[in-house]
């Protein structure tokens, strides 16, 4: 598996929300994400949102610190982005920015609200989802 996180906010710049991702290798959809904050906490809802079928895989991940942490040592896979082990998370947050407003950086497109910011998300991803799993 492979984990990152993308900046994002709800009504203001200053409000910044992070969306963590974890996505399967073999078949590129996204198992699992939690939005918050971009510490400990919420590193801990995601692992925790990981299918167990999942949980006993490799993860890869960049040299955030709440990885370290968090992650069993075992499992834990720190890759410098040269690398190419999350070259696919990295792509997807590049989707995520090019086909949803509000994670365009600079926009007028933003949520007024957690509660659209999350389903607007979640929405996004269940489509992304079936479409990767017919494409293949």
């Amino acid at each position: 598996m492979e984990l990152d996180e993308i900046w994002s906010f709800v009504l203001r710049r200053k409000s910044k929300r992070w969306v963590w991702l974890a996505m399967c290798r073999r078949t590129r959809q996204i198992v699992a994400y939690a939005i918050g904050d971009r510490g400990r906490k919420t590193c801990r809802i995601l692992r925790e949102r990981i299918p167990e079928a999942y949980k006993t895989s490799l993860m890869f991940t960049d040299f955030w610190d709440a990885y370290q942490t968090v992650l069993p040592d075992e499992q834990h896979v720190i890759t410098d982005k040269g690398d190419g082990e999350t070259n696919h998370i990295e792509r997807f947050n590049n989707v995520l920015r090019q086909r949803l407003a509000r994670f365009v950086r600079r926009t007028l497109s933003f949520s007024k609200i957690d509660t659209m910011h999350d389903n607007c998300l979640r929405l996004f991803l269940h489509e992304y989802n079936l479409l990767i799993k017919n494409s293949t």
